[in-house]
């Protein structure tokens, strides 16, 4: 199914996880994608997809205006941006040990970077008069979470609030902006963290009903859904594809 052909689309974090399986979807629906990455590697993910790399810094704001800036003139405007990139570091942990630079890292990273996408991806949509932007969130963004890490669950609920307030303000102007809210997710960033700490990795998944954690494949499939026509009428929201997570009181054996 070609639910996108033709679409300009923009991927940051499309190096590698959630990123990458999404420029394949994207890709495979017709989109012509801009692969926005710090890591150079994604230079190869772009030429796998026919696509066009973008080497940029998200904490950046004119990196991250010169990236959409470039998808605009390579392919004459913007209909898509997921705004993904992020990081969860190790030593951002319980409040009571994450340090104030850690703190700020994280939220320049996951939160900031987010406000610059979504503000430049915004102004190109507005001269087309319809777009869609999807933010990673995460679940941590509506729900305790089982091990913290204080400055990434802040930044994600600052990402699911910003998302819903730009989708109430430019629903009328054709601009769709929802939250993502994934659950645990199969990536190279969350097999670090947990293959430092299996009990933690352990801890986590007793809470998934599914009994799993999400592939990134999978995760890909919600984003190309929020990014097509088929989500017309679908904004302003935090859309869950966790396993069932949010909606567990206890989980089966």
């Amino acid at each position: 199914m070609q639910r996108l052909q033709d679409r300009v689309a923009v991927v940051t974090g499309g190096g590698s996880g959630i990123g990458l399986a999404t420029v394949r979807r994207f890709a495979a629906e017709g989109a012509k994608v801009v692969v926005a990455d710090i890591d150079t590697a994604a230079t190869e993910v772009a030429a796998e997809v026919g696509g066009l790399y973008v080497k940029v810094d998200v904490t950046d704001e004119e990196q991250v205006r010169a990236l959409f800036q470039t998808a605009v003139d390579t392919y004459g405007g913007l209909d898509i941006a997921f705004n993904n990139a992020g990081i969860s570091p190790p030593e951002d942990d319980s409040i009571l040990t994450t340090g104030l630079e850690a703190w700020r890292r994280v939220q320049e990273v996951n939160l900031t970077s987010v406000y610059l996408c979504s503000k430049y991806a915004i102004e190109h949509m507005l001269e087309r008069g319809k777009g869609s932007v999807i933010n990673t969130a995460s679940f941590v963004a509506v729900m305790g979470a089982a091990t913290s890490q204080i400055s990434y669950t802040a930044s994600k609920g600052g990402v699911l609030s910003m998302s819903r307030e730009l989708g109430v303000q430019f629903a009328r102007k054709g601009i769709r902006v929802n939250a993502l809210c994934p659950g645990p997710v199969n990536t190279p960033l969350l097999r670090e963290l947990f293959a430092k700490d299996p009990e933690r990795a352990a801890r986590r998944l007793v809470h998934v009903p599914v009994g799993r954690f999400a592939e990134p494949e999978e995760i890909a499939a919600a984003v190309a859904f929020l990014a097509s026509d088929d989500a017309s009428f679908i904004t302003a929201s935090q859309f869950m594809v966790d396993g069932g997570i949010a909606g567990a009181y206890v989980t089966p054996l």
